[in-house]
């Protein structure tokens, strides 16, 4: 191949990111950072090995709802819908919304408590933040959102800087990466299984899997752009878990010592470290912080429109104009104007609570969506030849019992007490 045509085709994967990194990245959103963080201060580098395993399936969905979208040109709700009829999708869309929303307040809550550390009065933050949200959503074609939000992945760099900046025990992190710790198995540890769920239902949060997909159909990608969809969707995968490797690495070397702190949210993780420690990494951590939360912020509130939408056959797209998608835009409307009054408005204290309840509902989830994911791009009608390989099959299958498992012990050793 000439230096030309490498240079190219490099040219080309550039080019095409967009969909699966943003979900990837804006997985990483302020919830998300908070439950790294807690990982990372309450168990050092024992819950590393999930991340890493988890790596595989995120992989994997990922994949498979690119190439739905692209074979079908139809996003995941409307092909439930299609599919599996109107019951369960009023019941995948209900349980996504009320996730979706608390997810929503706590990354407007991010964004906060990140510009917080330098000084800015929430009171200016939150507004000011809603407001030029809604222009760029609603002014902006796909495109152009996709190009902006992109640049804000770039401050996800921070958390590499920070970990190399507290000088971790590479070795000893690698090692436990690749070395299972199971102690929750000898011990039913419930806090440790309670941390794993959490990571699990973070790392692979449903929304993401929605968001990918309706970006993939609002791009107007056809099957011929699948090897390029696939480098989008794995490279973006793999980088966003590499990003909360390191968060959970820096948690894990900054707390220790310092006991293991209940984390409350994200925001503060980063002022909790800025009061332990010196230098630039509690700073980095708020600049990570503020990157996740306005990917967070955007792509959440997007992926409920496009399910909402695309679910009962409602018009909805960034390319179209308010007057023309006019339910899609308002629920978008609504979502920022109600989330952004909420984190005005409510204690901390009781926020994190909503925040909580995110999360047990995106780890209850997790296991359903996928198995509609693993039907659906299996399904011969709809996919074709382009349907599911036998690795992935027990790939995606061996990660709906997997996790089915944990949450199933988790909530029984929840109601049995068990500590």
């Amino acid at each position: 191949m000439t230096p030309t045509k490498r240079r190219a085709r490099w040219l080309a994967y550039l080019a095409v990111l967009g969909p699966g990194l943003l979900a990837a990245s804006a997985g990483n959103d302020a919830g998300g950072i908070a439950t790294y963080a807690q990982a990372g201060a309450a168990y050092q580098y024992r819950l590393l090995w999930l991340l890493f395993v988890i790596t595989f399936p995120l992989v994997v969905v990922f994949e498979m709802c690119a190439r739905m979208g692209a074979v079908t040109g139809k996003g995941l709700s409307d092909l439930i819908r299609e599919n599996y009829g109107v019951r369960w999708t009023i019941f995948a869309m209900f349980a996504m919304g009320i996730a979706n929303f608390v997810s929503a307040v706590a990354d407007f809550a991010g964004v906060a408590a990140a510009l917080q550390l330098f000084g800015v009065n929430k009171l200016i933050t939150v507004p000011v933040f809603a407001v030029l949200l809604w222009l760029l959503l609603v002014r902006g074609n796909y495109i152009t959102v996709e190009k902006r939000l992109l640049l804000f992945a770039g401050l996800f760099l921070a958390y590499p800087i920070a970990a190399f900046t507290v000088h971790p025990n590479w070795n000893a992190a690698i090692h436990t990466m690749l070395v299972p710790s199971v102690e929750w198995v000898g011990r039913l540890d419930l806090t440790y299984l309670q941390t794993a769920v959490g990571l699990i239902g973070t790392t692979i949060a449903p929304w993401m899997t929605f968001y990918l997909q309706a970006s993939v159909v609002d791009k107007g990608e056809r099957k011929q752009d699948l090897p390029l969809r696939r480098f989008d969707v794995i490279s973006g995968a793999i980088s966003a878990n590499v990003i909360a490797f390191f968060i959970i690495v820096t948690s894990a070397v900054l707390y220790q010592g310092f006991g293991t702190p209940q984390l409350t949210d994200a925001g503060e993780a980063a002022e909790t470290l800025r009061t332990l420690v010196h230098g630039a990494a509690p700073y980095l951590f708020g600049a990570g912080l503020f990157g996740a939360s306005v990917l967070g912020a955007a792509a959440v509130p997007l992926t409920t429109c496009y399910s909402l939408t695309e679910a009962f056959g409602w018009e909805g797209s960034l390319d179209r104009k308010f007057r023309e998608a006019p339910i899609f835009f308002g629920i978008l409307t609504f979502i920022i104007a109600a989330g952004s009054l909420i984190v005005l408005l409510t204690p901390k204290e009781q926020l994190f609570n909503l925040i909580l309840i995110s999360q047990v509902i995106n780890g209850v989830l997790v296991p359903i969506i996928m198995v509609f994911i693993a039907l659906l791009s299996n399904n011969r009608r709809l996919m074709g030849e382009y349907k599911n390989s036998n690795a992935f099959n027990m790939i995606a299958w061996g990660s709906v019992g997997l996790i089915s498992l944990m949450s199933v012990l988790y909530f029984v050793m929840m109601g049995m007490g068990r500590h």
